[in-house]
């Protein structure tokens, strides 16, 4: 079974809602950027995809969370893990990770808002 560490995690759900924004959040940026076209268009083609990114994205994050709350941290001497701070500094790391994250899954329900 494959085990992901928190970090693995926190990266494999950033590629998941990249692939989860990518119908909406490109073709809005390319149109607030003044570059228009048909072609622009065709980026929604990932958009029939979304719910299985949006999935994959909370799962990670799910993952992650699981890693670094509630599975008991086994530390051998004279690595990294020991100091506090680092714990402390992956926390932090993965609530402005799961912030941008979700921010991102939020955008095709914000972009209406805006124009």
């Amino acid at each position: 079974m494959l085990q992901l560490t928190g970090k693995g995690s926190l990266v494999a759900g950033a590629l998941a809602a990249i692939g989860a924004s990518v119908c909406c959040v490109v073709p809005f940026v390319l149109l607030t950027l003044g570059i228009s076209g048909s072609w622009v268009a065709s980026l929604t083609a990932m958009q029939p995809f979304r719910p299985l990114f949006v999935g994959l994205t909370l799962l990670f994050l799910g993952l992650a969370f699981r890693q670094l709350y509630l599975v008991p941290q086994v530390c051998a001497p004279d690595t990294p893990c020991v100091d506090p701070r680092t714990i402390k500094r992956r926390r932090l790391t993965f609530w402005i990770v799961s912030a941008v994250l979700l921010g991102l899954l939020a955008v095709p329900w914000l972009v209406p808002l805006l124009y």
